[in-house]
């Protein structure tokens, strides 16, 4: 493909490898969504919003995300596409919506893995500190700083990057392995905290009424939104597994595991650690949330926990956007490098390669603020308004195209129709609110992550790029796509087989 014009069709349709069970796309969709990443940092992000409210606003941000899912699962049915969000879109809203939406998934999943990349740096380092080592020729280490959790971390991104490269079906393996951990140390230390917490339980934790503003709604909406994305990245892979209807169920499995999670994590830290505790440990309120419940070394396991969920959500970050990317150069929107597929694994590494170097890169630019805490910060919200536009956009796709089921059968039209537009306007309004917001709360510009229009501009240049992108790809490139709005056919020959 890579010798063949924009303008000529290519001679053979590059092809994945089907070798995926619903079990692999469910570990490839909890690592994407990082539960204990999402419990151990963003849960003292968003009680710095929206004060001991945090099981209310889970509650209320899984309301949208579960009509969403629904969307996903419709549309994967009749269509099952590795570029998901952006071929549905494409073909039932506007090609030039169909390329944003894919465009902002891979700009957020870029910034999302360079956040997580810091993350994993700061707990290995807070690891290296529970086991005595401090200083490193000469450098005191601090878990706090972006410069030296990015070195860390950047390692590791090549590392699982690599790891990526050899088979989806590896990287499940590993997934498993660490989502296995992961969640019985989760559960067990929760558990315990739920049980031992020094602070009284209070039905008012799900009262959300009592959030302090509609601002602080807003923003605690979208962090939570945030922290359930990822369930999409089962339809990522949808086509490398062996039955469509496997990328469905597990992006449901996924999604039910993520609500039932952060509910008991968020009430776990309420009942141990006070408002102040929780929004004053950023990227260590998981290590702190371990030491008031148990000593040395037990009190290092939600650590080491917390470092292996960062690890798997580096890895499943790249694997959902190097195929995002593969179906749109597929369809000749993106550069023909990207669409190359491994004779040897059966996937497109040199993408996955490409999209961890770019992580690198993002990662590297992200030291121009020095706070650990405040990267996080301006990450998440710029990352959560994009999500929340990539999110809505879909579901208008879907009932856009089931829009006919609202004659046919009510029932399923209220399913496939209102219930995933209901959802599309309350992530458009909280996101067009939440912008606004941002553009009032100040004056002037600064790199700062309590700066507004900081805030604001970082989603605002991610869309922006996405128009440039796309024009470029409609005119330079004469992609097909923007003459027809639709994807190359996933099925259309046989995929390569089953290694033995």
């Amino acid at each position: 493909m890579s010798d063949q014009p924009y303008g000529a069709d290519p001679p053979a349709r590059p092809v994945l490898r089907k070798s995926l069970g619903v079990l692999d796309s469910v570990a490839i969709a909890a690592s994407s969504t990082a539960a204990t990443t999402s419990i151990g940092i963003g849960l003292g992000v968003t009680a710095g919003v929206v004060g001991l409210h945090l099981p209310a606003i889970m509650l209320l941000a899984f309301l949208p995300v579960l009509g969403i899912a629904g969307a996903y699962s419709r549309l994967n049915k009749v269509e099952p596409n590795a570029g998901n969000g952006y071929v549905w879109v494409g073909r039932s809203l506007s090609p030039w919506l169909g390329f944003m939406v894919g465009w902002v998934n891979i700009v957020a999943t870029v910034a999302f893995l360079a956040y997580t990349t810091a993350v994993t740096g700061s707990a290995l380092i807070q690891l290296a500190g529970k086991a005595g080592l401090h200083r490193l020729a000469g450098l005191a280490l601090d878990p706090g700083s972006t410069a030296q959790t990015t070195a860390v971390g950047i390692v590791v991104l090549i590392g699982v990057t690599l790891t990526a490269v050899t088979g989806i079906r590896t990287a499940a393996r590993l997934q498993t392995g660490l989502l296995v951990f992961e969640y019985i140390v989760l559960l067990g230390f929760c558990g315990y905290g739920i049980i031992h917490g020094p602070h009284a339980f209070s039905l008012s934790w799900f009262d959300p009424f009592a959030i302090p503003s509609a601002s602080a709604l807003a923003q605690g909406m979208l962090l939570s939104v945030f922290c359930y994305w990822g369930f999409e990245a089962a339809f990522s892979v949808n086509e490398e597994v062996r039955e469509p209807r496997d990328a469905s169920r597990a992006g449901f499995i996924t999604l039910l595991t993520m609500l039932g999670l952060f509910l008991l994590g968020s009430i776990a830290f309420q009942r141990v650690l006070s408002e102040d505790e929780l929004a004053g440990h950023g990227a260590e309120g998981l290590a702190y949330f371990g030491d008031r419940l148990a000593s040395e070394p037990l009190a290092a396991l939600p650590l080491v926990a917390l470092m292996f969920s960062a690890v798997a959500s580096l890895q499943a970050g790249v694997i959902p956007t190097a195929r995002a990317m593969f179906a749109m150069s597929r369809d000749r929107t993106l550069g023909p490098v990207w669409s190359k597929v491994s004779p040897r694994y059966g996937t497109p590494a040199a993408g996955t390669l490409l999209i961890g170097a770019l992580a690198v890169a993002v990662a590297a630019l992200a030291l121009v603020i020095p706070r650990l805490a405040d990267m996080i910060m301006a990450t998440v919200s710029a990352v959560g308004i994009v999500v929340a536009l990539s999110y809505a956009l879909t579901a208008l796709a879907a009932a856009v195209r089931f829009r006919s089921l609202l004659r046919e059968d009510w029932r399923e039209g209220v399913r496939a129709v209102v219930l995933p537009t209901l959802s599309a306007l309350a992530l458009l309004g909280l996101g067009g609110y939440l912008g606004w917001s941002f553009y009032t709360s100040t004056d002037h510009l600064e790199l700062r992550a309590d700066n507004g229009w900081f805030l604001l501009i970082t989603p605002l240049a991610m869309i922006a790029s996405g128009f440039m992108a796309a024009a470029w790809a409609r005119w330079v490139r004469r992609s097909p796509f923007f003459r027809t709005g639709q994807g190359t056919d996933a099925d259309a020959p046989a995929l390569l087989p089953t290694p033995h």
